[in-house]
C-alpha cells in the first residue's frame, strides 16, 4: 500500500479544503484532471485546476470554516478510496441566496486515481440533499452549483 497514494488524498482535502490554500489544487490536480460529480456554472464537469477553482472559491465563500475529515481510506496500485465527514457554517452569500448561519454536516466518498502525484480523475459522491435540507434550501439554486443552479442531484 503506497503511502504517498493515500498522503495526497488526505493532503488534497486537509490543504485545499481545510486549510484554503488556492494553490494546492495546481500542485495536487493534473491539468488534464477531471472530477466526476462536481459541475460548473454550465453543467460541465470540472477540469484542471482552472476548472476547478470557480467551484472552491464559491463553496469555501459560502462556507469558510469547511472542514472536510476523512475518515476512512482504502489505497489498491494508483486508485484510492476515501470516505469523508464535511462540516461547516453557512456564513457567505456564494450560493445565490443569503447566508443561513446554519451549521452543517453530511457525508461523501471518493474515488481518486492519481499519476505522477496528482490526481488525474476524481469521482465524487457527496450528499448535498442532505446539505440542502440543513440549510432550508428548497427553492433556491442548488449548493451543489460553482455560481449559478443546476438541476438537483447533478452536483456534488
Amino acid at each position: 500500500m503506497p503511502d504517498d497514494k493515500v498522503t495526497i488524498a488526505h493532503e488534497w482535502f486537509e490543504q485545499v479544503w481545510n486549510q484554503g490554500r488556492v494553490e494546492a489544487i495546481d500542485r495536487l490536480f493534473a491539468e488534464d484532471g477531471i472530477a466526476h460529480g462536481l459541475m460548473d456554472a454550465d453543467g460541465n464537469e470540472l477540469k484542471g485546476p482552472a476548472g476547478y477553482k470557480p467551484f472552491f472559491h464559491t463553496f469555501r465563500e459560502a462556507f469558510p470554516d469547511i472542514q472536510v475529515i476523512v475518515e476512512d481510506s482504502i489505497v489498491d496500485g494508483d486508485k484510492i478510496a476515501a470516505r469523508c465527514v464535511v462540516r461547516g457554517t453557512h456564513l457567505g452569500d456564494s450560493l445565490g441566496f443569503a447566508a443561513t448561519r446554519k451549521r452543517v454536516e453530511f457525508t461523501g466518498m471518493t474515488f481518486l486515481w492519481v499519476r505522477d502525484g496528482k490526481i488525474i480523475e476524481a469521482w465524487n459522491n457527496f450528499d448535498f440533499a442532505a446539505l440542502n435540507a440543513q440549510i432550508d434550501v428548497t427553492s433556491a439554486p442548488n449548493v451543489a452549483a460553482s455560481d449559478e443552479s443546476v438541476e438537483n442531484g447533478k452536483r456534488a
